[in-house]
């Protein structure tokens, strides 16, 4: 029975959780995640993960924070001075916002806290400094790369 190996294009189905027990993501009512092992299109532990899996093959994977998207950065955090927001914008804990760097590059944050002149917030991904735990299925493989890699 053909087994995934780096290269493949397969289709999965997954449901994501935190050892909570809380879901992150499911593929649950959508159509199966396709990706290209090896590829960095997901995470280091998931492509680990599905690597040697069958068409048909269910399996529960636990992916340490390291392996997935890291670990918090502190220097992700920082404080925002109230008067740059604008003026109809009320912050409050939780609310995400897109901020842009230098280069005009947009990239998320979350305010994680509110002080009397400014707003902290948090630039980490969401999955930050959290284990992993998957539950796969593998649809398909839908064949591999037409492109040689050598070593």
């Amino acid at each position: 029975m053909q087994q995934v190996k780096k290269g493949d294009k397969v289709k999965i189905h997954y449901h994501g959780r935190l050892h909570d027990g809380s879901t992150f993501d499911s593929s649950a009512g959508r159509e199966p995640l396709e990706f290209e092992v090896g590829s960095g299109m997901v995470i280091a532990g998931f492509d680990a993960g599905v690597t040697g899996m069958s068409i048909g093959e269910k399996k529960t994977i636990d992916i340490p924070f390291m392996e997935a998207y890291g670990p918090v950065q502190e220097d992700m955090i920082v404080e925002f001075p109230k008067s740059n927001f604008p003026a109809d914008l009320v912050p409050e804990i939780g609310m995400q916002l897109n901020m842009s760097n230098q280069s005009g590059q947009q990239f998320p944050v979350v305010i994680i806290a509110i002080k009397e002149e400014a707003v902290v917030l948090d630039a980490n991904h969401p999955l930050a400094g959290k284990d992993l735990i998957f539950d796969l299925e593998l649809v398909e493989i839908v064949g591999g790369s037409p492109l040689i890699i050598m070593p």
